[in-house]
């Protein structure tokens, strides 16, 4: 297996620390607001990861951090005249609704900046009793000249880094590209008691913390967004070894941006497409579809007319599938061997995905494999295996088939039925009465010599 390493510019062959087991840290979000789908790319792409991993044979330890205090929080919480804790737990329950509706599953743990700042504090006395960080009026900063190594992840040379590149001019620092490690409270901020004072830890702090408390000094895999890899997780390669004189994770994966045209989405720019709003609007399996359909590290270009054409295109996909579950065939059929036709298609799936996760590559090897599942002249028997392996692979990428909005196929079976007597009657206006209420419940009629089928639209 192959995976691409922002540390080595390249692709490298995935080998674990420890035979067998895969440790692997996310950067989540601020909740500061609702997530919105940028966010959405970057949580599909680490559940697919993740998912990829445990179907390889892994045992896998994947953790995401909530940072649930910051600058934007506590902004947040002053325009609304509520607490900061109020502002992020409203704001965590929304994200487990949307992580719910677009099937990302749970980590094995999610920890909360403010559940670990004990933890930050022990660090940074570390780093000032080893020189790295210093100390003034409260604030703690960390010595980035102390650490030769910074940029190595980002490829920026030290030299290169002048004041104000994406770190707070402060003329009490040492040197402007040092950064906060802990900031001394200001009056109505929340604050934790620490050897410098009330004050709060810095963002960067934060994931060097957690990531060691529950995955350890070194791990596998540590990712995020793309825009992370300059200043944050520079800083925390800094921090961390600093610290322990490890290396803190042996890969780095990054995914590229979702961008509204031409800009980056950012809610900053006010420019986003909210989770909560779009698996309202959209089957979030046809979402998941057009978020996978391009490569995890190039950017995404947001397209609603691309996202229309994933919901048709998972109609097709999930079509055999649907098929043979209206068919009902045995057991029997779901226990024999793939039939040699249909044993090819998921080795295509896992050396695409082998290779760098290549998410586009694994889905052509899924809809070839559906196309073949409905040729003419299939077995039944093939149909309900072929369908079970379908099922299963696309599984692996999170994807289930389409939303059916609470619809009961069974009535749509009664009102066949009922077609079929009001044609024997020969009431042919009650019979195209039924067909039309039939195609507003979103299936279409397939009359037949043996009789009267249905599909999905869109198929």
């Amino acid at each position: 297996m192959k995976i691409y390493s922002t540390m080595a510019r390249g692709k490298e062959e995935l080998v674990p620390l420890t035979s067998g087991e895969i440790k692997m840290y996310s950067c989540g979000v601020t909740v500061y607001d609702l997530s919105h789908v940028g966010h959405a790319r970057m949580l599909m792409v680490f559940d697919v990861i993740a998912r990829y991993l445990r179907f390889a044979g892994y045992r896998v330890t994947f953790v995401r951090n909530f940072t649930d205090i910051d600058d934007k929080i506590i902004r947040r919480a002053g325009q609304e005249g509520v607490a900061a804790r109020e502002v992020s737990e409203r704001n965590i329950t929304a994200f487990h609704a949307d992580m719910a509706a677009l099937g990302v599953q749970p980590p094995a743990a999610e920890p909360r900046a403010t559940e670990h700042v004990p933890e930050m504090i022990a660090l940074i006395e570390r780093l000032v009793a080893r020189g790295y960080a210093y100390g003034v009026d409260g604030d703690v900063y960390f010595e980035v000249r102390r650490f030769p190594a910074y940029g190595k992840l980002s490829g920026k040379n030290l030299d290169e880094l002048q004041m104000g590149a994406r770190v707070e001019v402060d003329e009490r620092k040492r040197d402007p590209r040092d950064f906060a490690l802990w900031k001394s409270a200001k009056p109505g901020e929340p604050s934790w008691d620490s050897p410098w004072g009330p004050g709060r830890p810095g963002w960067h702090i934060e994931c060097s913390a957690m990531a060691v408390r529950y995955l350890g000094e070194s791990f596998d895999i540590h990712g995020g967004g793309e825009d992370l890899i300059f200043p944050h997780h520079e800083c925390e390669i800094a921090q961390t070894e600093a610290d322990t004189g490890k290396p803190f994770a042996r890969y780095w994966v990054h995914n590229g941006m979702v961008n509204m045209g031409r800009e980056k989405m950012s809610k900053s720019l006010g420019n986003t497409l909210t989770i909560r709003d779009l698996v309202v609007r959209y089957d979030p399996a046809a979402l998941r579809l057009f978020l996978l359909g391009t490569h995890y590290r190039s950017p995404l270009e947001w397209s609603e007319e691309r996202v229309a054409d994933s919901a048709r295109a998972l109609e097709r996909l999930w079509r055999p599938v649907d098929d043979a579950d209206k068919q009902g065939a045995g057991a029997g059929a779901i226990t024999e061997p793939l039939p040699a036709a249909l044993a090819g298609y998921r080795q295509r799936f896992i050396d695409a995905m082998d290779d760098d996760f290549n998410t586009p590559e694994a889905l052509a090897a899924l809809f070839d494999l559906s196309r073949a599942l409905r040729a003419d002249g299939i077995s039944p028997q093939a149909l309900v295996r072929g369908a079970q392996e379908l099922r299963t692979l696309a599984g692996v990428l999170g994807l289930e088939g389409p939303r059916r909005d609470g619809l009961d196929e069974s009535r749509i079976d009664r009102l066949i039925e009922e077609r079929a007597e009001a044609r024997r009657l020969r009431n042919f206006q009650r019979a195209d009465e039924i067909r039309a209420e039939i195609e507003r419940l979103g299936a279409i009629l397939e009359d037949k010599p043996t009789g009267t089928g249905w599909r999905w639209k869109g198929r």
